[in-house]
């Protein structure tokens, strides 16, 4: 009886929306198989891949009206999908699941188009609700500001980001060796 009603409650939410289709692009397989069984169970017509060259194929086909994409994937980055979906599709909605969360590619992904940005472990409901909300709420005062090392990463991924991810060009920008750049790119973000 419980899932009779949450299965209505998702058919109303949904019903502002005609075209129910999601890409989900991640090369995680276990989770991408979790997560499109959620979403289906949630009314969307789900096509899952795990790469960006499947990606950009799939959207080029027919553009979804939602999609989930990975930040990295194993061909290239998701930011492309997302970028190539709101060409294709301006009305889309796009969430970015990132492992490797930082500010500047957050801003980057919501320039590019992205409706929303959401850190891994992310669960169906999280995933859900950003794609259905209707606006994004304000955010809160953080109870652990940035360390200074957090900082420094996080200008050195902005800078990268507005290069192009170009390395040798960020690594001139920032007066810093290419290889110790590369290091630092290479690494997780400081706490």
């Amino acid at each position: 009886m419980n899932d009779l009603i949450k299965t209505a409650d998702v058919s109303s939410e949904l019903a502002g929306f005609e075209d129910r289709s999601l890409l989900l692009a991640d090369d995680d397989r276990p989770f991408l198989t979790r997560l499109t069984r959620a979403m289906e169970s949630r009314g969307f017509q789900v096509t899952a891949v795990d790469s960006v060259a499947e990606g950009l194929a799939t959207i080029r086909r027919t553009a979804p009206a939602f999609a989930v994409v990975d930040m990295r994937l194993g061909d290239g980055n998701g930011l492309d999908i997302i970028s190539e979906l709101k060409a294709l599709r301006p009305d889309s909605r796009g969430i970015i699941l990132t492992g490797y969360g930082n500010i500047a590619t957050a801003v980057t992904a919501v320039k590019l188009g992205a409706f929303d940005y959401l850190a891994k472990p992310a669960d169906a409901d999280e995933i859900y609700n950003a794609l259905m909300a209707i606006q994004h709420d304000k955010a809160e005062l953080p109870e652990n500001p940035m360390s200074a090392d957090r900082v420094r990463w996080e200008h050195i991924q902005r800078i990268y980001e507005l290069c192009g991810r170009n390395v040798s060009e960020t690594a001139r920008r920032l007066n810093m060796h290419r290889r110790t750049l590369q290091r630092i790119l290479a690494k997780r973000a400081p706490r």
